[in-house]
């Protein structure tokens, strides 16, 4: 059995193994705790920690303590005015309680404070992102690979001390020895033979200086011997490891939005924060996910983080722009065969007369066989338009791969973001 001893230093009072284990112990209290907090505040203040409260009833602890049964005998030292069946008498003051507060208090119940503790911002995050996903994600033959993983590719002669191959060499020791010492072993037995021989002749007819150069020629073959090293630079071997590319899960997420004339401010900061809160979601999660931003009204139009964020431009409504610009970029840019396509759309729902029927066709007949998931939100709180009916077709007819939810308010954002992109179960 092997045991793993954590000697990372921890912060002063803190301790990293106990804080994970509370973390775990008290998952539930504490996402309760997170998404009540999303709601309160702003979005693009979701980057720092929260302090969470939980209620102490639910942390208490269980303790052993004697029954009510049984005799026992209790010394309490220093009591000489109660004894045993004695009143005691309500203290005296302003309001039962003679201190020096202010107000009336009660006489009844009991209550303990609540436990209050430190969210970093890591923890936050985990906990607002906690089971959300990218929807059928899939492996895609890449053109360029990027990403390489080592791979064990043999024995190497030369290496660095970490990859050692202990067996090898010792295995490359042990056949050394053997190759080494064989010619000298065959000597020296041959030589003690010998001199064996010479010894057993009749004295009279031993050579005495045949005997001794035996000797000497078996004292050399055995200091030879034992100078052979047990383990030599030459038999070490090492693993040898390549870079083998690896596929990875590419992915490009498509941000359209609304900024026609039929948005009010109120509508696009709800849209601005739902978007916010998508791309601090990929940029944690995801490392291989490019973002496109794509703004229109009667025209679409490909722009940067800054300008899709914060432009002030406005116009009529063409819902069907987005979605041709949208196919065009894919075309250009992403192959379906190498990326995962994803799409966010945000908008009130209001269209031109006749370009609903248009989104749909597009839609049916160009993008959902080339998007893995296509998400819809309508910010409004009124009631839907044909926009949304035509949603609704695409979403009868491809019910795993496209998702349409509703916004009114803005506490509404984090739970539909949740529900859109909440973690499915592999079919």
């Amino acid at each position: 059995m092997s045991y793993f001893i954590d000697r990372r230093p921890n912060a002063r009072n803190k301790s990293a193994v106990n804080r994970q284990r509370f973390l775990k112990r008290y998952r539930a209290h504490i996402k309760r705790a997170v998404e009540e907090s999303v709601n309160r505040r702003s979005i693009t203040d979701m980057e720092r920690g929260e302090k969470v409260s939980i209620p102490s009833r639910d942390i208490s602890e269980p303790s052993f303590q004697h029954g009510p049964g049984g005799r026992r005998t209790i010394v309490s030292p220093g009591n000489k005015q109660f004894a045993e069946g004695d009143r005691l008498r309500r203290p005296s003051g302003g309001a039962g309680g003679g201190g020096s507060g202010e107000g009336q208090a009660s006489n009844q119940g009991e209550g303990v404070d609540e436990f209050v503790f430190t969210l970093s911002r890591e923890e936050f995050l985990d906990f607002v992102f906690d089971g959300l996903a990218l929807p059928h994600l899939e492996r895609k033959q890449l053109r360029v690979l990027e990403e390489t993983r080592p791979v064990r590719a043999g024995i190497s002669k030369e290496g660095v001390p970490a990859r050692i191959n202990i067996v090898r060499s010792m295995r490359e020791a042990q056949a050394r020895r053997i190759g080494m010492r064989a010619p000298l072993k065959r000597a020296l037995r041959e030589a003690q033979e010998a001199l064996a021989a010479e010894e057993r002749q009749d004295p009279v007819l031993r050579n005495p200086a045949r005997i001794d150069e035996l000797k000497s020629e078996i004292a050399r073959l055995e200091k030879r011997i034992a100078a052979i090293p047990f383990l030599d630079t030459y038999d070490l071997r090492y693993n040898h490891l390549t870079h083998q590319p690896m596929p990875s899960n590419q992915a490009v997420m498509f941000c359209v939005m609304d900024v026609s004339g039929s948005m009010t401010q109120a509508h696009k900061d709800i849209g601005k924060r739902f978007f916010l809160l998508l791309y601090l979601f990929l940029e944690r999660n995801y490392e291989k996910v490019e973002l496109v931003f794509v703004r229109h009204h009667t025209v679409a139009k490909e722009v940067d983080e800054e300008e899709f964020f914060y432009s002030r431009e406005t116009g009529g409504t063409i819902v069907s722009s987005a979605l041709t610009l949208v196919d065009r970029i894919i075309e250009a840019r992403y192959s379906p065969e190498q990326w995962n396509l994803y799409v966010a759309q945000a908008s009130d729902g209001d269209n031109w007369d006749d370009d609903s029927a248009t989104c749909l066709k597009l839609l049916d007949e160009s993008l959902m066989a080339k998007l893995q998931y296509f998400t819809y939100v309508e910010i409004t709180p009124h009631a839907h338009q044909a926009l949304w009916d035509a949603y609704a077709t695409i979403k009868t007819a491809y019910p795993e791969r496209f998702a349409m939810e509703q916004i009114v308010q803005a506490e509404d954002i984090y739970p539909v973001f949740r529900e859109l992109f909440r973690q499915r179960a592999e079919s």
